[in-house]
């Protein structure tokens, strides 16, 4: 009997629908909480190759949501520790693991070979980047985020709207799961539902997963869900750059302050709280970018929206994440 049977039985599946499976190239982005049900169900139907990006280090806090690992693996690298699990797992999966963070500069390069890209990384930066370049490379993307009790899922891009249609604007909650919390098995749940998507995706599943987005509210237990086929597209995006990119000429302002960044994202900008931003309604010079630099994103959007509301030229934002030289986005679920 083969190790796929009671998939193949599946009308829906098939043989047609295995070879799919087998033949996909699939991009995971983040190997915490969503990536661990994600990779061991696309690992277990017989995903032929995944390709697994996460910088971050095994923590013992990790270990009450994140499967993949164990106490002996604290300390280890994420994607090291989950590629060995996962090669025990199915040898016929090739996994290729890549020990860095997501940023403006990797991501078009990680996305480029795949078949589909799956974003378990629950930031807000690797969330827009991916939808931003799969949106141009005409690729599906699966994004998935949770928090305490809640989350969902959706399937963007390709044949279906992109993340920034559903979502236009950020959220204004600045919890994370490090200082608002979550349950294990809220993270799994969510996770295995973006597993799902992914596998009816590559099978031809109908109606598809992509326009779909599908909510999850466990602390009422209440589930939810809508089609966005007909989302339009944001007329203007509000994209991400890395500290790299900022030019003697661009007009900075770093929002975090000197305890979080002792040392400015580039020695141009000005130190300036949101609130300080706001109130001065400071306008950069005409021909000028506007930069805004913070940890996730979140502030740094919530000053562009501010500027953009009186000030019509080009804004980037940067998500230096928690180090003080280079875009990191976490994975924290």
């Amino acid at each position: 009997m083969s190790r796929y049977n009671r998939q193949v039985i599946l009308p829906e599946v098939g043989s047609a629908g295995q070879a799919a499976i087998r033949t996909a190239h699939v991009l995971v982005v983040g190997a915490g909480g969503l990536g661990a049900p994600v990779l061991q169900y696309l690992v277990g139907a017989g995903v032929g190759h995944i390709t697994l990006v996460d910088d971050d280090k095994v923590s013992l806090s990790n270990l009450h949501r994140q499967t993949l690992f164990r106490e002996d693996d604290v300390g280890q690298p994420k994607v090291t520790v989950a590629a060995a699990t996962l090669r025990r797992l199915n040898a016929d999966c090739e996994i290729v693991t890549v020990t860095e963070a997501l940023s403006p500069v990797n991501a078009q390069k990680l996305i480029a070979p795949c078949t589909l890209v799956l974003d378990c990384a629950d930031s807000f930066a690797a969330s827009y980047i991916l939808s931003d370049k799969c949106l141009a490379a005409n690729i599906p993307l699966i994004s998935a985020s949770s928090l305490g009790f809640s989350g969902y899922v959706g399937g963007f891009c390709a044949t279906a709207p992109s993340l920034r249609a559903v979502f236009p604007d950020l959220p204004e909650r600045t919890k994370t799961c490090t200082t608002g919390g979550v349950l294990g098995p809220v993270v799994g749940l969510i996770g295995a539902a973006q597993a799902q998507m992914a596998l009816g995706h590559l099978i031809g599943q109908s109606p598809s997963p992509l326009g779909q987005l599908i909510s999850f509210d466990m602390l009422a237990y209440r589930t939810g869900g809508f089609r966005f086929d007909g989302a339009p597209e944001p007329e203007t995006c509000l994209g991400f750059i890395v500290a790299s990119d900022i030019t003697m000429s661009d007009f900075v302002v770093e929002l975090r302050d000197d305890i979080e960044a002792p040392v400015l994202v580039a020695h141009i900008a000005q130190r300036m709280t949101v609130a300080q931003f706001k109130q001065e309604s400071t306008t950069p010079h005409t021909g000028q970018r506007a930069v805004f630099a913070c940890r996730s994103g979140l502030r740094a959007w919530q000053a562009a929206t501010h500027l953009r509301s009186y000030w019509a030229g080009e804004i980037s934002l940067i998500a230096m994440g928690d180090t003080s030289n280079n875009m990191k986005l976490t994975t924290e679920n």
